[in-house]
């Protein structure tokens, strides 16, 4: 009996301790399994966070380059487009001046010379002669360093500027020349060179 009393308290001892041993356990797994979730957890944010920033980082910068592109627009009114759409206006003058009835050249009378100071003919050569000026001074102003003596005439750029001015200036000498006659021989001259400056660089 004594036997008995001792191996039940040494078997009570045993699965008392035991049973702290597992209890130890089950709090000890149950203190690990909380900071392993926690970190998981906040490891997982915190990887989420990192695909977040890497994901929204190429959209910045998207939108950045999406804003830049639609900020990047040519100016409607600069010296360059000024400079062609004066070129294109003179070349419109010269062919209008060409298509005008000209007024005779013999004028006597105060009458027939300021007719011929008023006809179409002289006026759309006085604006031929005023916006190849134009051109021309826009032209330098605008792209004074697209030409450069060293390169020759070979070079589109600088032949476009040696005969954009010839051509200015022969038309310049024929509206001061007319209505004496030879004067229309050189105002064609001239809107050849311009025209053909102007097909150099289209």
């Amino acid at each position: 009996m004594k036997c008995n009393i001792r191996f039940i308290i040494i078997a009570s001892a045993c699965l008392m301790a035991l049973q702290g041993v597992v209890y130890a356990g089950e709090s000890a797994q149950d203190i690990a399994i909380p900071s392993i979730t926690s970190a998981y957890t906040n490891g997982s944010k915190s990887y989420m966070l990192a695909l977040n920033e890497v994901s929204s980082s190429p959209q910045k910068e998207g939108a950045v380059n999406a804003a830049q592109a639609a900020e990047f627009e040519p100016a409607t009114f600069s010296g360059s487009n000024a400079h062609k759409y004066l070129g294109l206006g003179t070349l419109a003058m010269v062919v209008a001046t060409a298509l005008a009835p000209k007024p005779s050249e013999d004028a006597v009378t105060q009458a027939q010379k300021d007719e011929q100071e008023s006809s179409m003919h002289a006026r759309f050569g006085r604006a031929a002669a005023a916006l190849a000026a134009a051109t021309v001074t826009t032209g330098l102003l605008a792209h004074w360093d697209d030409f450069h003596f060293e390169d020759g005439l070979s070079d589109p750029d600088n032949m476009h500027a040696l005969l954009g001015t010839v051509g200015a200036l022969a038309m310049l000498a024929a509206v001061s020349q007319a209505p004496e006659g030879g004067h229309a021989g050189i105002g064609a001259a001239g809107g050849v060179a311009m025209a053909v400056a102007v097909k150099l660089t289209w």
